[in-house]
């Protein structure tokens, strides 16, 4: 007797258990996952390395422009106020502006 209402309850559940896992595994594998990537840790790593190995080579770029920018702003500094000699324009001054036309006279 006692059997009879464990098994009344206890074989519904596990055949519902059954049929939902059934029913997952059509949309989400139920397989263990591989917990070992060897492959992907050392993608990574080389990608790191090379990112780091730009960034360096960037910086001393960014350096080297810099210091070339302050020399040749100390270099131009000295030679342009020394070495362009002054522009003297003779022009002739421009015609004044024409007169504005008079207002006509209404008759009265």
């Amino acid at each position: 007797m006692f059997y009879k209402g464990f098994f009344k309850r206890i074989i519904p559940f596990f055949l519902t258990f059954a049929a939902g896992l059934f029913i997952a595994s059509l949309f989400v594998p139920l397989s263990m996952p591989n917990l070992r990537f060897p492959s992907r840790g050392s993608h990574k790593y080389r990608e790191v390395h090379r990112l780091r190995m730009e960034l360096n080579e960037t910086r001393r770029e960014n350096n080297d422009l810099k210091k070339e920018i302050r020399e040749l702003k100390q270099n131009t500094e000295f030679g342009i106020r020394y070495s362009v000699p002054p522009v003297n324009v003779d022009a002739p001054i421009p015609p004044p502006p024409p007169r504005a036309p008079r207002a006509p006279k209404h008759d009265r």
